[in-house]
């Protein structure tokens, strides 16, 4: 739970600090982004799946 929110409190962060700068933010639209990691996940559980097999 600690990783979780200092990646949030890190994440708030840069927010702040790009809206300052009056910079876009660094992230990609919302629902691809959270696609994306979702999809990121799944493939390494795949493989630790799949190389669970051949162990």
């Amino acid at each position: 739970m600690k990783e979780v929110l200092l990646a949030f409190a890190a994440g708030a962060l840069v927010g702040v600090v790009f809206k300052f700068l009056r910079l876009p933010l660094p992230a990609p639209p919302v629902l691809s982004g959270i696609i994306g990691i979702v999809g990121i996940y799944a493939g390494g559980k795949l493989i630790e799946w799949i190389q669970g097999f051949f162990a």
